[in-house]
């Protein structure tokens, strides 16, 4: 397995937290890859209220990365990303306001 998205996600300077951060919905996409697990989180996001929370749970080492840069890069705010175990990480995002 490539750790190096990992080792990069460590990397974001995502404030991490001891107490899991509260969340309105939560989407479990382990068992999917990019670009669908960045595709999926987005559609969620677009479907939710405006700084509603979304707690995406990935295990595929690149989404560790891809999914919060390119979620920032579409003007989300992403709150915290940390492992939940070996394989499974938490990528914590806010919805933006309406444009």
């Amino acid at each position: 397995m490539d750790k190096r998205p990992m080792e990069r996600a460590r990397d974001f300077s995502f404030e991490r937290i001891s107490e899991p951060r509260p969340f309105d919905r939560e989407l479990n996409l382990k068992g999917k890859i990019c670009p669908y697990t960045f595709i999926e989180s987005l559609l969620t996001l677009e479907e939710m209220e405006p700084d509603a929370v979304l707690r995406v749970i990935v295990d595929y080492p690149p989404a560790v990365y891809d999914v919060p840069r390119s979620l920032k890069n579409e003007g989300y705010e992403i709150l915290e990303v940390s492992p939940l175990n070996e394989t499974d990480w938490a990528i914590v995002v806010k919805n933006k306001e309406l444009e």
